[in-house]
């Protein structure tokens, strides 16, 4: 496996932008969800080996649009490196809660005006699709975890 660099990881994930929302899928264009967003990125990049990632989500296949019982977090410890809140930076990944358990990822990227945005498939854009926005405060409030990618500095 190769060391991506934080550019590689934003420019892979933006390349991503405007594919349909699509619960369970990894086709650049055609389909993806947030889970598989993260795992094509990481694999696009060389930092997982290919299929690694869809292999992982292979035993929860059927996994419910909201995941449960620590599901995204067990993958997330399994395959990125667990970082402090306070650390993140562009190219890092991102698990959030939208109630109970988290439920959502999504990568940082740098905001066009300053501060940090975010790329994830989002489900309730309209039409559901992924997209990059900046990552307000009520975007801000619901991350309750962040991960590097395998070989990215601190």
């Amino acid at each position: 496996m190769i060391e991506p660099t934080r550019a590689d990881i934003v420019a892979e994930a933006r390349t991503w932008i405007g594919t349909p929302y699509q619960h369970q899928a990894r086709v650049r264009g055609i389909g993806c969800d947030c889970g598989g967003l993260i795992g094509a990125v990481g694999v696009a990049v060389g930092a997982f080996p290919a299929n690694a990632w869809a292999a992982e989500f292979a035993p929860h296949a059927g996994y419910a649009r909201t995941p449960a019982n620590g599901m995204l977090e067990a993958i997330c410890q399994r395959f990125l490196r667990a970082i402090g809140l306070a650390a993140v930076q562009p190219g890092d990944v991102v698990l959030m809660r939208f109630s109970v358990e988290p439920q959502h990822l999504g990568i940082l990227a740098p905001y066009h005006l300053g501060g940090l945005s975010l790329i994830h498939a989002y489900s309730h854009a309209r039409p559901g699709r992924v997209v990059e926005h900046r990552l307000a405060d009520v975007w801000r409030a619901r991350v309750v975890q962040a991960f590097a990618f395998p070989g990215v500095g601190a």
